[in-house]
């Protein structure tokens, strides 16, 4: 039965995920990968024999953009794309129903002396990155893998590096199942920026309309009410590059097109969600820096972000694409 037949809607879909993400984040930290689990959140994009829905990735989108908005500490996304791509139905099973938590280098091979910018790394038991030569990518085993923490980013989740020299391989993806993969977690990682966005210029229209200075609403003030027009502006851009993404169709004549797409809503949802996240900081007064404000953490995850994915060369490339293609023109 398809999600038409059943009558499914991603929107509605992203609104049952948010409140299974809303009672994950009431219990213990240990247990959030249960309580996710059990919503089924896990296997959205994976195959209905492995324990999965196998919905398309649009299902996937509002599940990862209500984390990024919740400000959910787990690596949703790099779970969701594993479970559907990995070839073994075992590995897809465990992490399906949450035995198994995985995340995903998207920088550096198996061969790097060291492997970091991985998201929740300490709490992984595998990790995934891209294979010592060709395009491929692998899956390896954490236990026992030294690494070394870096807290200079987010002291209350340190950086992981990892050595993994000895580590076991436990799968392995080909070019074109790699791609697959790469192009999906670009989505979802711009997914999550743009719910940590949204959930920041939520905060900031809430504030700015509730609080008063010299007997009126902040949000009268004309220069507030221009920063959040543009907030807004930058959000639903962001927001429309990646339905745009989502519609592009995966069997493109021109293969790279869809993976430059999805590489280039990523590296704007990145760049607009730090605008919006620092503006909305700055319109609480710079309380968004306190631990009673904490803007502060949905920043620091996009900044993580940015450094998982290598950002700032990512935009670069784009950039130069582009003046290619006109130069060809």
């Amino acid at each position: 039965m398809t999600q038409q037949d059943q009558g499914l809607r991603p929107e509605e879909f992203g609104e049952a995920a948010e409140a299974a993400i809303t009672d994950a984040l009431g219990r213990p930290e240990d247990t959030h990968a249960g309580v996710l689990a059990a919503a089924g959140l896990f296997g959205v994009c994976a195959p209905e024999e492995d324990g999965g829905m196998n919905l398309p990735l649009a299902f996937a989108v509002p599940v990862v953009q209500a984390a990024g908005k919740l400000r959910l500490r787990f690596a949703l996304a790099e779970q969701i794309v594993l479970a559907r791509h990995l070839p073994d139905a075992a590995l897809r099973a465990a992490l399906i129903d949450g035995s198994r938590r995985a995340t995903i280098a998207a920088q550096g091979r198996l061969g790097d002396a060291w492997v970091g910018h991985a998201r929740q790394a300490q709490q992984a038991d595998w990790l995934l990155l891209r294979a010592p030569e060709g395009d491929g990518a692998q899956l390896v085993d954490l236990a026992g893998a030294p690494r070394e923490l870096d807290p200079s980013l987010d002291p209350e989740e340190p950086a992981a590096w990892h050595d993994l020299s000895q580590a076991r391989v436990l799968a392995q993806l080909d070019a074109a199942a790699a791609a697959a993969l790469w192009h999906d977690l670009d989505l979802l990682f711009a997914a999550s920026a743009h719910g940590a966005a949204d959930g920041a210029l939520q905060a900031a229209v809430e504030h700015t309309g509730t609080r008063v200075q010299f007997g009126a609403p902040l949000s009268t003030r004309q220069a507030v009410r221009h920063w959040l027009a543009r907030m807004k502006l930058f959000h639903e851009t962001s927001g429309a590059a990646i339905y745009h993404a989502l519609r592009v169709d995966p069997a493109e004549p021109e293969r790279a097109k869809p993976a430059r797409v999805a590489r280039s809503a990523l590296v704007l949802n990145l760049q607009h969600a730090a605008f919006i996240i620092e503006k909305a900081m700055h319109l609480h007064g710079g309380m968004g820096f306190t631990w009673e404000l904490p803007l502060h953490r949905a920043l620091r995850s996009v900044r993580a972000l940015e450094a998982a994915c290598g950002a700032g060369a990512a935009a670069r490339r784009i950039g130069q694409d582009f003046i290619n293609a006109q130069e060809a023109a």
